[in-house]
Parts: structure tokens; sequence; C-alpha cells
């Protein structure tokens, strides 16, 4: 375990408070995983010398988002490759009202060339950690799994699944009943992975079949429930599958030919998932989830298909009635979530990465050079505020009580309102 110095640009002080309307932020896209927050008071309007709580500057890269419980802030970092020492994998840990470093713990070392390979746009650390009770789990892709106490004390680590990852790695594990879930799609090979989320070792391993020439693919699944039937929706390249947590065996799945390189996790709303089908020509899909939903319901459980402005990256947001997507080119879009009426489709930000935030009756986005826009939702685009940080951001934002939590290339921020 290792301290760093940081830099910290503190504005109010800050006490966290149980009264506060949310105090846990546990995974990717917070307590319900699809991007909706209960907080209310959230801030609209920020700048670099604008509504900043605090700012930190870890000593690596990563674009996992942060996670929150117990007033404090958690998230991954890699250090920067060095010849023969490879590379460090670090989780760390803040107090969330003031940002000082409480821990950061190495995880993993990393020295496999074939293990460093990385797109541009990605980071040896993008899985976002996961929280169950006083215990932090951590992904690094290909580099191994872990799970960590709320001290920074490694409890396991799991290196049993090496895969060759193609652009490094980006889907965020999930926990349900007992095991840790994490897809594993490889440019050969690709797998879902369960593992005992006490002890780390192997619980069961699914093969992803597909038609898709391309098998590499970065999504996050998602924990649904159906008819008392918990459904592990994991997709892939060229298929989406919905699994039992218990053993791995397969519900249903849909086909979607050659779609890869998958990244949006999928979300759940009025009996239907929505889901992108990933590169080259996105595809946005809703499919019926139901008592019939058994093998392969591709002819018969599809609501709507929709090629339009569909997010190669940026997860998609269901607020009421109407889905909202925001493109990889900017553009955000609204329609009926049952039936694909389109309601707007309008230019609102830059090239985009991140994932959609519901919180307090609005809509967060924010684009990959750190410009951002709060608009209500709705079947017109009202733009409440529009703001700059001027710093590279891929990261999703997060809730932490009633701010927020922005990652970009350089630094971490707690934004809220003074």
């Amino acid at each position: 375990m290792t301290r760093w110095p940081f830099l910290l640009t503190l504005g109010t002080c800050f006490i966290a408070s149980p009264l506060r309307a949310e105090a846990l932020w546990p995974e990717f896209r917070g307590p319900t995983a699809q991007g909706h927050s209960t907080a209310t008071g959230l801030p609209t309007e920020w700048a670099p010398d604008k509504n900043i709580v605090w700012r930190i500057e870890p000593p690596g890269r990563g674009w996992s988002s942060p996670v929150v419980a117990d007033g404090h802030v958690f998230f991954t970092y890699a250090t920067e490759v060095v010849p023969d020492t490879g590379i460090g994998l670090h989780t760390i840990a803040l107090e969330a009202a003031t940002g000082k470093v409480l821990w950061d713990t190495e995880v993993f070392r990393s020295t496999d060339p074939a293990l460093l390979r990385m797109h541009q746009k990605n980071s040896h650390a993008s899985p976002t950690p996961i929280i169950d009770g006083s215990h932090i789990y951590v992904h690094f892709g290909q580099h191994g799994s872990a799970c960590l106490k709320d001290s920074g004390k490694v409890v396991w680590t799991s290196r049993e699944h090496p895969y060759v990852a193609v652009h490094g790695s980006g889907g965020s594990p999930v926990l349900v009943d007992g095991v840790l879930i994490y897809n594993a799609d490889a440019e050969a090979d690709p797998q879902v992975i369960a593992l005992d989320k006490s002890t780390g070792k192997t619980r069961w391993v699914v093969k992803r079949t597909s038609n898709a020439k391309k098998k590499f693919s970065f999504s996050t699944p998602l924990v649904i429930e159906v008819i008392g039937q918990k459904q592990v929706i994991t997709p892939g390249s060229g298929i989406v599958q919905a699994l039992n947590p218990k053993d791995g065996s397969e519900i249903w799945h849909v086909t979607y030919d050659q779609g890869y390189s998958v990244v949006p996790r999928p979300i759940f709303a009025h009996g239907m998932i929505f889901m992108s089908t990933g590169y080259d020509k996105p595809q946005g899909l809703a499919i019926k989830v139901d008592a019939e939903s058994k093998g392969d319901v591709t002819a018969t459980h599809m609501v709507w298909q929709e090629t339009k402005y569909v997010p190669h990256n940026p997860s998609m947001l269901v607020v009421g009635d109407e889905l909202y997507m925001l493109a990889d080119n900017g553009l955000f879009s609204a329609r009926d979530a049952k039936t694909n009426t389109v309601y707007f489709e309008e230019r609102l930000l830059g090239p985009s990465s991140s994932s959609l935030l519901y919180a307090d009756g609005l809509i967060y986005a924010i684009d990959e050079k750190g410009a951002s826009a709060v608009v209500k939702p709705g079947k017109t685009l009202e733009v409440v505020a529009k703001n700059e940080l001027n710093e590279k951001t891929l990261a999703s934002m997060a809730v932490c009580d009633n701010d927020l939590l922005i990652r970009t290339e350089k630094a971490v921020y707690r934004v809220g309102k003074k």
C-alpha cells in the first residue's frame, strides 16, 4: 500500500450528512445501474473556477467512474508503462468531503506486452469498481480482478482467466447472488465469467457463440428480474444473452449479425431491453422480455430497431415513457420508448463517449472535451445550462450526496453548489 501527494483545490468545507438524499453510488451508472439518481439539488452550473468543492490529480491514467459509499470515493488508475517493470494497477480511496487520499493500493503489476496493448481512447483502468457492504470489487479486464476491504487491504485476487483484449478492457463487473460477473469478450474465444465474490474462485464460465467475424466487445452486464427470475443481460459481438446467475445457463438470446465492439450498457424499462449493437453501424434495439422469452427470440421479441443516431459508446437513458440517446457525434435524441416515435434529434455537444445521467428532474451529459449540458426531459429539447471544464473526459458522471463527481484525463472533480 502506498500514499501519494495530490493536488487539492478545496472550496467550501463540506461535511457529509446522513440526511443527504443519496449516500451511495455503488457501481457503473449508479444504484439502479441505469443512470438514475434520487439526489436533489445537484448543481447545474460549473467551471474550473466555479462550484468546485475539490479537485485532485491522481498519479496515473484511468477512465473508470468513481463509486461512493459511507463518505468515501473509490476509483482505479494505472501508472504509466515503464520498460521491464510494466504498469501498476491501483485502487484508491478518497474522503468524500475533502478529497483527501485515505489509501492507495497497488492491486496488480502487469508486464506482459500482449496485455498492454490499448486503444488511444482507452486506459488500463477503465472498468468501474463495484461496492458491496465493506468490500470493493475491482476489475482490470485482461489483467485480473480483485476484492479489497474498505481499508485498502486486498482480500483476494484472480488472474485465472487471462485473455488477449483488443484495444484494452472496458466493461465493468456486476454482483448478483454471491457472484461477480464480467464479460471477457476477447478477439478469440469470448466468454462470460463468474467468480465467487468471497473467494475469487471460478463459479462458472460461458463461452459466447455468434456469427460475428470480430469477436471483441466491451459492454457491462445488467441484472434484471422477470417474473421472479433474475437474469444477467450480457451483450457481446453479434449476440445479447440472458443468463441465469446461478450456473450461467442461457435463458434467451437475440442475434444481430456483425455488430461488434459493443460498449453501451443495456437498460431495462417498460418490460424491454434497450441496447446498441456496436460497430460498424450501430442499431438501437428494443427487445421484449416476458415469460415466453426462451431460447432464440430474435424473430419473436424484437419490438423495434433503429439505425439513426444510435450511440457506439454512451449508454442510453429512459425517463418516464421517453428513451434518450446521445450519439458519439454529440447529437441528442428523444423518442417514445415503446413505439420508437421520434420527438427530436438535435445537436447538443461535441464528440461524446460518456453515458447519460438523470437526477432531480434533469438530464446531464458531458462530451470528450469536458463540455457539458443539462437539459429537461421531455418531447422538445430544453437546455437548462451548458458548462466547460476544458479537460478531456471519457468517464461517466457519478453522484456524491447532492454533488457531481466528474473524472477527466487529469483530475477528479467534486462539483457542488456554492
